[in-house]
């Protein structure tokens, strides 16, 4: 009898749960808001950390830890700025588009939300603001295709094109059957399953080092001196654009619609405290496990060889190396769950646009909620292919290719939603300005000027937000219906808090 393989066990166990709760969420979805925003009735646990697993993808378990190891302290300001960024969306952004998509006439996607907002009546904000999530999106779903293959492939030993289909297939299953349902009670689990693993490997990693802070320090300064330097060699340059991550968070569709499938605004405060409290636990795990990571290869050059060919393996090798098999296995699945929880609702956003903002807008205004339910399910098989095909090459650089669709949606979306849910002298001509001059200042920017070192993301924001303001002061002031609508919104958020 061949002997059992533990992690291949604990991740069939993981893809199965996973499965069955999009089975139990399919009998709970009646119609196409339940498909595609659970009918707006999430909590604030859920809400909190499916927001969070959402956000983070497998960059938290990989990309992360890696870059810490690799160059010490330094490479965290990401990590600081993320934090400052998710915070102030909770803070500004979550209650006030949940009450604005409620108002404008239910909305369901962001260009719906637009099209309401600014009386969008020839549709085109509508049609321009989902061809950028569509094709930003299909980026940001293949990397996370590309980062579920290279899990599958560095623990298994599989081929490449087998594992990227073995772990799209595991993700597209559960977001087919249950929709938006599946995919936040799912993004519940997978929360949980990831902050325990990023808590307890770097305190397994310290207490493997003997936990002794003398030893520690000398072992740390030997292998990297400058990785307790968190300024090291940084140019303010380097330093602004790894803090300007966060501007992302104000117009990431994944992260936004879950402040839309909120309860009630009573509920964003609770989730709030306990989503930051979740993110700033988890990023501190990943950067202590790449840090304590530096010290203990030092002392276990034994164990350094597939590391230090690829840095992003640190978390799996600790893994390995430290625990018990079937620990080990449950450690690892926090690194699919990362993947999926992200990839998820990326897949269903991609879906609901071309739902909700081609196919019903423009091909079947009458549809019936039972057909949109069934032709959004289609649009996630379409999107999971496209998505396939682009993952198809093993050398597609994901990091690099998330750090650029996130800069694109924050540039383009970022400034539009801020400026939207705060100032009603906005007008439509604004909104497109905006959104068309952060869309492309990004490209260009990544494209002419990445030498500067200046992350695109800052150009981008900057420079869409002056061109709302400009446009919107050029143009005719907005119509009273439209000023009533973002007053009534505004009302009923200040006295639901």
């Amino acid at each position: 009898m061949s002997q059992i393989n533990p992690t291949l066990v604990t991740f069939l166990v993981y893809i199965i749960a996973m499965v069955g709760i999009g089975l139990y969420a399919y009998k709970s979805t009646n119609n196409f808001d339940d498909y595609i925003l659970g009918g707006r009735s999430l909590g604030s646990v859920v809400t909190a950390l499916s927001a969070g697993a959402s956000d983070m993808s497998g960059w938290l378990l990989m990309g992360l830890p890696g870059a810490i190891y690799l160059s010490g302290l330094s490479e965290a300001w990401i990590a600081v700025g993320l934090i400052i960024g998710a915070w102030l969306n909770w803070l500004l952004v979550a209650g006030r588009l949940r009450v604005h998509t409620e108002v404008q006439n239910n909305a369901l996607t962001l260009p719906d939300y637009f099209t309401g907002r600014f009386a969008d009546r020839k549709r085109i904000l509508r049609m321009i603001s989902a061809v950028v999530i569509l094709v930003f999106f299909a980026i940001y779903c293949a990397s996370g295709m590309v980062a579920g293959a290279r899990l599958f492939e560095s623990i298994f030993g599989w081929n490449y094109t087998t594992a990227l289909w073995i772990s799209a297939i595991a993700t597209i299953s559960y977001v087919c059957i249950g929709g938006f349902l599946a995919i936040s009670w799912t993004d519940t689990f997978q929360a949980g399953l990831m902050i325990f693993a990023l808590l307890l490997t770097p305190i397994m990693t310290y207490l493997a080092i003997d936990g002794n802070a003398a030893q520690f320090t000398v072992l740390l300064e030997t292998a990297r001196p400058q990785a307790m330097h968190i300024v090291s060699e940084l140019s303010t340059v380097a330093i602004l654009s790894s803090l300007a991550w966060g501007l992302g968070y104000f117009g990431q569709p994944h992260i936004l619609v879950r402040f839309m499938a909120a309860d009630s605004v009573k509920t964003i405060p609770a989730a709030r405290r306990i989503g930051m409290t979740w993110m700033i636990l988890c990023l501190g795990g990943a950067v202590g496990a790449g840090f304590i990571a530096i010290a203990y290869f030092q002392q276990h050059p034994e164990y350094a060889a597939v590391v230090s060919a690829n840095p992003e393996t640190v978390f799996m090798e600790l893994t390995k190396v430290l625990f018990n098999p079937w620990i080990a296995g449950i450690v690892l699945a926090a690194i699919l769950a990362a993947v999926m929880s992200t990839l998820s609702c990326q897949l269903l956003v991609c879906s609901s646009t071309l739902t909700e903002d081609f196919y019903k807008t423009f091909l079947r205004k009458n549809a019936s909620q039972k057909e949109l339910v069934w032709v959004g399910r289609l649009m996630v098989l379409l999107v999971s292919v496209l998505a396939i095909w682009m993952a198809g090459n093993p050398d597609a650089k994901v990091l690099g290719l998330v750090a650029y669709a996130w800069a694109g949606f924050g540039a383009a979306f970022g400034p539009l939603i801020i400026l939207s849910l705060f100032w009603k002298r906005m007008t439509l001509t604004g909104a497109l300005a905006g959104m068309i001059t952060g869309a492309i200042m990004v490209i260009v920017w990544k494209n002419a000027f990445g030498a500067t070192g200046i992350y695109e993301i800052i150009p981008g924001f900057i420079s869409a937000t002056i061109a709302i303001i400009v446009f919107s002061l050029l143009s005719k002031a907005p119509e009273k219906d439209i000023t009533d609508r973002f007053e009534q919104a505004d009302e009923l958020y200040k006295a639901s808090k």
